[in-house]
């Protein structure tokens, strides 16, 4: 019997968090082009630059996992042969187990080395003139591929492909395709210059293949194929190619504007639908026809809806070998618990982040908090604080939540402008400072980019939290922020980080958001698996479970057979207890990708205690094994290719190309079956009501929300025609 648990010591929030998320996304519909892409990077010293010019990136969503593939070609114009350099930011929870480069038109898969062993080998070969290439990660920020040589006048081909667990919050699934990097790595900007652009052709294509009927698919920008194929079954495909362009949205004219405004059938169901469901949202890029295919500019982010009361369930994912000993398996618990709605004054402190990575998202930023502070109820205080060198309060004390003082802020935070460093530090120590101990508190942390000034280390925020009670929120902006450092705050102090694409669904996220902090959360969580022998369990804590998230563990089990799951839990103080039955197989071979989801959850545990106490010879021994083992890239291993008969010189194992062999073709035997269940509880189900969703509950959050959605159809419907206004006239330019 394998027990994990925690108790939780969480405090009420209000819905001041799911306003400031909303601002934050909101930011999307200005920074866009501010910051870096990804692309082919080239030294800033005159060197020719190669092209992109093919990228195919292909996700098949299914199981509780999403696996993307991205095929790229890169091309070489110039009379000498050149090397590609490619940099894209890391997804969030992706694990990168294959690299695959075509040499003399042959596919040759990567295999994992130890860093310095990797670039030894690829540095020699590429010395010797033959052909290599390798992936190396950058910490938290991306990963950094380079292939040599890029032959004169000719073309080189790689495959990429990287695994993430996926999760639903409020009935919501939702897939990032990163592009954006966020800009904080000036250093390196200043060396080299970036291409995103794609010169001929590029497609995303998704397939969600749910055993939960989904109602609803959409895209956040631009223009994408969305067919529906049966009731758990969508396909949303983006394809350009130089000469069209990539979709932009088709506009809206006057009448179609007049009637959008009068309607209500931005509602489904009695609540605001996405407003990427609109048409003519316009997308990230204007990509004019004949210039290119596409521009890497902008993240691609992917929202589904589950259909409606659906029930709370327990399922599970397995892989175990014919013959094997031990498995692998995923359980999902979806609760269907009665949380309720909580309102108490207290006490906020925003915590603010101006620096110079905020330029051109620090006004759009005053525009949420505008809308926060006027949320706030009348018994609640506030405080601002903003940091950048260094950390400065706008008031010398709480201010209550009057009009006349949420004005006054407001015209204070209005003739600011974002510049300087990042000291979080200081930040923050001014916020522990300003809490009143006679009062309930929670602080706002919005920042996008690293601690450069002042304290860095973990150790030294991990002291500042630790002689207060407060609960940390935390926005992390951007594709490349210290996801390590700001998750790590926020678990520590039992509140919760969101990461924040630019591109994101402003709506939707809102509500998620929302929802949280307004329903109490599940205390003292303890779960307990009997029947069955599991081990090596992934959380092996559990912090807290807010409403609408799913609770996701990983591990191995031994034997076969039923097992008896159970999810204890305290709600209001009385303790509650929720059961289903397991069905462990004695063989499953479906999923062979839940080895490497499993390896990458642990080694993320390893880092997470890296980043709580220090590096240290064991921990990072123990992460080398674990990705050498099961062929995944991290700060200390590395994917590397070079010809077959110079791994067979080196005697270097081909484990990796052996475990991609035996995922692509689980890959191919599941998309020509019919989607599995993996539901435990169908029989006898393990909560008596529906599953955490959006609609009902929260007061008058719903009426708050609407307010805003309106106010950003409106801005939508502006911004599309504006858009056909201007491509008018660059019409009318062209004719004259």
């Amino acid at each position: 019997m394998d027990k994990l648990r925690n108790t939780l010591k969480i405090g009420k929030v209000l819905t001041i968090w799911g306003w400031l998320s909303a601002a934050l996304m909101l930011t999307g519909l200005a920074v866009a082009s501010n910051a870096a892409a990804a692309g082919l990077l080239a030294p800033r010293d005159g060197r020719p630059p190669l092209t992109l010019s093919q990228q195919h990136v292909s996700v098949v969503i299914e199981n509780g996992y999403a696996v993307t593939e991205i095929e790229q070609t890169f091309s070489n114009p110039h009379s000498r042969d050149l090397e590609a350099y490619y940099s894209f930011p890391v997804p969030e929870n992706a694990a990168v187990g294959q690299f695959t480069f075509w040499i003399d038109g042959q596919p040759v898969h990567a295999e994992v080395l130890e860093r310095v062993a990797a670039r030894q080998l690829h540095d020699q070969q590429k010395q010797l003139g033959n052909d290599t290439a390798i992936v190396e990660q950058n910490g938290y920020q991306t990963f950094e591929m380079q292939v040599s040589p890029v032959r004169a006048g000719d073309d080189v081909r790689i495959r990429l492909v990287y695994l993430q667990r996926t999760s639903v919050d409020h009935s919501m699934g939702r897939y990032v395709y990163p592009l954006q990097e966020g800009g904080v790595d000036e250093a390196r900007d200043s060396f080299w210059s970036r291409n995103e652009q794609v010169s001929e052709a590029f497609s995303f294509r998704l397939r969600l293949r749910s055993s939960y009927p989904v109602d609803a698919m959409r895209v956040t920008h631009g223009q994408a194929r969305i067919t529906q194929l049966d009731s758990g079954e969508w396909e949303l495909v983006i394809d350009s190619k130089a000469g069209n362009g990539a979709g932009t949205g088709t506009g809206l004219d006057d009448q179609e504007v007049r009637e959008r405004l009068s309607a209500d059938d931005y509602l489904i169901d009695g609540r605001p639908q996405g407003i990427s469901d609109l048409p003519g949202t316009p997308a990230g890029t204007a990509h004019i026809a004949g210039q290119r295919a596409y521009s890497l500019d902008r993240d691609i982010v992917v929202y589904w809806r589950l259909a409606e009361n659906l029930p709370g369930s327990v399922d599970l994912v397995t892989f175990k070998e014919a013959g094997a000993d031990t498995g692998t398996f995923m359980l999902t618990l979806t609760p269907g618990i009665d949380l309720a709605p909580i309102t108490e004054g207290r006490d906020w402190i925003f915590v603010l982040d101006k620096s110079g990575s905020m330029k051109g998202k620090f006004p759009t930023l005053l525009d949420g908090v505008e809308r926060a502070l006027q949320s706030l109820n009348p018994a609640d205080r506030f405080k601002v604080i903003l940091f950048n060198d260094k950390a400065r309060s706008l008031s010398s004390s709480y201010l209550p939540a009057g009009a006349a003082q949420v004005q006054d802020t407001l015209r204070q935070l209005g003739a600011l402008q974002a510049g300087g460093g990042t000291n979080l530090f200081d930040g923050l120590q001014l916020a522990v400072k300003s809490l009143d101990a006679d009062r309930t508190s929670a602080i706002v942390l919005v920042t996008d980019g690293v601690a450069n000034i002042g304290e860095t280390r973990m150790t030294g925020f991990l002291q500042l939290l630790d002689k207060v009670d407060v609960r940390l929120f935390t926005a992390v902006m951007g594709n490349s922020a210290n996801r390590p450092l700001l998750e790590g705050l926020a678990r520590f102090s039992e509140g919760f980080a969101v990461s924040v694409s630019t591109d994101d669904d402003i709506v939707g996220l809102m509500l998620q958001m929302t929802s949280r902090v307004i329903h109490e959360a599940m205390h003292n969580v303890d779960v307990t698996i009997d029947g069955v022998r599991t081990h090596s369990l992934t959380p092996d804590k559990l912090s807290r479970l807010y409403r609408g998230e799913q609770l996701l563990i990983m591990g191995k089990y031994s034997g076969s057979g039923m097992a008896r799951v159970q999810l204890d839990v305290e709600l209001s103080g009385q303790p509650k207890r929720y059961e289903s039955s397991l069905m462990f197989p004695v063989e499953s071979l479906d999923n062979p990708e839940l080895e490497r989801l499993w390896a990458f959850a642990t080694i993320k545990e390893l880092q997470d205690q890296q980043s709580l106490i220090g590096e240290s010879a064991d921990s990072e021994q123990g992460i080398t094994d674990i990705a050498l083992t099961h062929g995944l890239v991290t700060d200390y291993t590395s994917l590397v290719v070079v010809r077959d008969e110079v791994f067979d010189d080196a005697r270097i194992e081909r484990r990796n190309a052996r475990r991609i062999q035996r995922e692509t073709l689980a890959r191919e035997s599941r998309t020509g079956q019919a989607i599995k269940p993996s539901r435990q509880d169908a029989q006898s189900p393990a909560f008596n009501q529906p599953r955490h969703t959006t609609s009902g509950g929260g007061g008058s959050a719903g009426v708050w929300l609407l307010a805003v959605f309106v106010g950003l159809v409106v801005i939508r419907i502006v911004l599309a025609c504006h858009d056909r206004v201007v491509s008018r006239g660059a019409d009318r330019l062209r004719h004259d």
